[in-house]
């Protein structure tokens, strides 16, 4: 007996709340420009957060990510890097009832040496649901 994949069994109609609830957001890597604000490859490489578009689409309501302070950037390393708690959009999805997180205080950061990376448990946003 073979078995369906998940996708085959997703509804239209679960496909479009899914898209009602989206949320468009500028990209905060690039600040809204659609281009590679550190210039990598080139000056005229796309922005690889939101591929050139200068905006990104995410679950809604969206919060300023904790991590990086809505910045985008991860705050720890060198300035080049994208922020691994929100993987550079700035914003992430809000958990709705909320309360802090214990293994981090709230903070969403996770002590390690060389640098620090997102707590675990919270992915570096400082809430975890009730």
């Amino acid at each position: 007996m073979t078995r369906k994949p998940r996708w085959t069994t997703v509804s239209p109609e679960e496909i479009k709340k899914w898209e009602k609830n989206r949320v468009e957001i500028e990209c905060a890597f690039c600040r809204g420009k659609g281009k590679d604000p550190f210039q990598l490859l080139s000056k005229l490489s796309d922005c690889q957060v939101c591929l050139g578009k200068g905006k990104l689409k995410i679950s809604g309501p969206a919060v300023k990510c904790n991590f990086c302070a809505g910045k985008g950037i991860d705050p720890y390393t060198t300035s080049r890097l994208t922020c691994p708690a929100c993987g550079g959009a700035g914003m992430v999805t809000g958990i709705e009832p909320s309360k802090k997180c214990a293994n981090c205080d709230g903070t969403g950061v996770y002590p390690r040496r060389p640098h620090p990376v997102p707590c675990p448990k919270c992915k570096g946003q400082g809430v975890v649901p009730k």
